[in-house]
């Protein structure tokens, strides 16, 4: 398994984090939808009919959600294929696999990653293991779904995620920020490599030209945050989500071996 397989397929979901997902008025989205109900841009096809334009009519949300890849698997694995149109007996059980398997997928997401660090080795049996195991667990029926222990299941994952981090940012020293308030926080051109951010809010902080190489960004909050000219190349653990709510242009440096990472499009220079 790569990462790549973790990607979100829109084309083959049944749009389930349309339906499945509630959402409230606010500066993310424009209106209030319970869970269960389609959104009123959701097309017949599946699609979005609004989805150039999900910023500009208010829906921020979206354009920074990322289920992992949860949504077809839960679409074409789960529930064979057979959309909640096409049998509405299964769209219960179909909308409440849909958080379960995102779980599941994002630790999927970090396991592999962990995989392919070369700092990481003498850990790789176990993450093998470990990541079989999670495997396993997205193989569940939907009548049993919501059966799966998942703080248990990431009991089994954070230690071996945070041993992977040791190793890593071991060489560089850098600083130690883990769960910081680092709200709009001054970091333009700060040293950061090899820093533990995990968990951190560093939401709209000042990161242009910030070094943050070999350093732990599990879990942190990057909402507006300022990336622009930013070395992220080989940073921990980053997601598609992070990099969506984040503010880059052209010259931000993405992890190079991340070809699953999509530059936003609301990035300024983005292609």
């Amino acid at each position: 398994m790569d990462r790549l397989a973790l990607v979100a397929d829109c084309g083959s979901c049944f749009g389930l984090c349309c339906v499945a997902l509630a959402f409230e008025r606010s500066a993310d989205f424009p209106v209030d939808k319970d869970a269960g109900d389609p959104c009123q841009h959701l097309d017949s096809g599946f699609g979005c009919s609004i989805h150039a334009d999900l910023r500009s009519e208010g829906y921020r949300g979206c354009t920074v959600y990322d289920c992992f890849g949860a949504g077809q698997h839960v679409s074409q694995v789960t529930f064979g294929g057979v959309s909640w149109r096409d049998d509405p007996t299964t769209s219960g059980a179909m909308f409440a696999a849909l958080p379960v398997m995102r779980q599941l997928h994002e630790m999927l997401w970090y396991l592999v990653e962990a995989a392919e660090r070369p700092e990481a080795t003498v850990l790789h049996d176990e993450l093998s293991r470990v990541r079989q195991m999670t495997l396993e667990l997205t193989r569940t029926d939907a009548a049993r779904l919501d059966d799966i222990d998942l703080p248990a299941h990431r009991d089994l994952v954070s230690p071996l995620l945070q041993q992977v981090s040791a190793l890593v940012r071991a060489p560089f020293a850098g600083p130690d920020h883990r769960g910081a308030a680092l709200l709009g926080a001054k970091l333009r051109r700060a040293r950061l490599r090899g820093a533990d951010l995990r968990g951190s809010l560093l939401i709209a902080a000042d990161l242009r030209g910030a070094d943050l190489r070999s350093c732990d960004l599990l879990g942190a909050d990057l909402r507006d945050a300022r990336l622009d000219g930013a070395d992220l190349t080989d940073c921990l653990f980053l997601t598609q989500t992070q990099v969506a709510s984040a503010r880059g242009d052209a010259s931000t440096r993405l992890p190079v071996a991340l070809a699953a990472l999509r530059r936003p499009a609301h990035w300024v220079g983005a292609p």
